[in-house]
């Protein structure tokens, strides 16, 4: 049976990444690499992570990479498609990064705002170009194998249940929602989610670290890995079935300060 090793949202952050899968323990084709969403955004380097999970990782390991489409990706093509300002102006969002890394303009500097021409470029995302738009639109919503079901954000509820992905009409909550109850109260096959900070995740209910509430969160049949990459905070991996964790951060590293406008990346 092969390894699963889940990877957190990496926005944009191609350093965190690196380091994050130097840790790992040699991989064999029976083992697969997947991701939970959110490449774009926030960190200095998003075309570059974004290069290097399409095209150079798959090259390079002989496991099985898996990419999944986070609502960064989803917020980016209704952009393309509809317009979005209320995701493209906040700079809470990193939209700003994504531009000036696909464009090849400097990293912003912290508190920089973009000028009108790149607000307008922002603002109908046409700087990405179309083979990428392409890519994003085929990113799979979830994955499920042996050992758990991996989604972006989480499982929606129906009734006294929570409804498995598949049998999912709309599946773009699997990308946006953030559930209390879900958070608390799933119980069935693991499911492996980012999209919300493991900092304001319930950490009582934590398995993992609870006396660290940066960490990665280990509920009762939820693992939660967003571990704030791309808000100061570290990347963070786990394997499968072991429930080995692996971080990018170095060890005994102090906790990260948290913002109060970075607790809850979307």
């Amino acid at each position: 049976m092969g390894r699963t090793f889940a990877i957190g949202d990496v926005h944009g952050e191609l350093d965190h990444l690196l380091r994050l899968l130097t840790s790992f323990p040699p991989l064999t084709g029976e083992d697969s690499l997947v991701f939970v969403g959110d490449y774009l955004d926030r960190g200095p380097h998003p075309e570059l992570v974004v290069r290097f999970l399409r095209r150079d990782l798959p090259q390079t390991v002989p496991a099985r990479v898996v990419l999944l489409r986070g609502n960064h990706e989803d917020a980016w093509l209704r952009v393309r498609r509809e317009g979005w300002p209320g995701f493209v102006i906040p700079p809470r969002n990193g939209c700003f990064q994504t531009l000036r890394s696909f464009t090849g303009g400097a990293v912003p500097r912290k508190k920089e705002e973009p000028s009108r021409d790149e607000y307008l470029a922002m603002l109908k995302a046409g700087f990405f170009p179309a083979e990428l738009l392409a890519w994003m639109e085929g990113l799979p919503f979830f994955h499920e194998d042996e050992h758990a079901i991996y989604v972006h954000a989480g499982l929606p509820k129906l009734g006294d249940g929570w409804v498995h992905p598949a049998k999912l009409a709309d599946p773009r909550p699997l990308l946006w929602l953030r559930d209390a109850d879900f958070f608390r109260n799933y119980r069935g096959k693991r499911v492996v989610f980012g999209h919300t900070a493991t900092i304001v995740l319930p950490q009582e209910l934590s398995s993992f670290t609870p006396e660290d509430p940066t960490d990665l969160f280990a509920g009762e049949n939820v693992i939660g890995i967003d571990t704030r990459c791309g808000h100061g905070g570290f990347l963070s991996a786990i394997e499968l079935p072991s429930l080995q964790v692996y971080e990018s951060r170095e060890p005994g590293a102090p906790p990260a300060p948290v913002e109060d406008d970075d607790a809850t990346p979307s």
